[in-house]
C-alpha cells in the first residue's frame, strides 16, 4: 500500500503545483480585491447593513464619489 501511495504521491506532485499557479489572482484581480476590501472596511466603519451597504459598495466598487 506505501508503494502505491508514494507513487501516486509522486506523479500528482507536479500537476498540484502547476494547479496552484494556475491560481494565482491576476494583477487585475488583485486591484479587484484589493477595492473591494477598501470598501468593505468603509462600509463597516459607517456600521452599513442591508440595503444601504449593498448600495454604498455598489457606488464605491464603480468608482462614483458618495453622497
Amino acid at each position: 500500500m506505501r508503494p502505491v501511495i508514494l507513487v501516486l504521491s509522486l506523479l500528482l506532485a507536479p500537476s498540484l503545483a502547476d494547479a496552484a499557479e494556475r491560481r494565482a489572482p491576476s494583477e487585475a484581480q488583485r486591484a479587484q480585491q484589493a477595492k473591494m476590501r477598501s470598501c468593505a472596511s468603509q462600509a463597516s466603519g459607517q456600521q452599513l447593513r442591508g440595503a444601504p451597504r449593498r448600495e454604498f459598495m455598489k457606488t464605491c466598487l464603480s468608482g462614483r464619489a458618495t453622497g
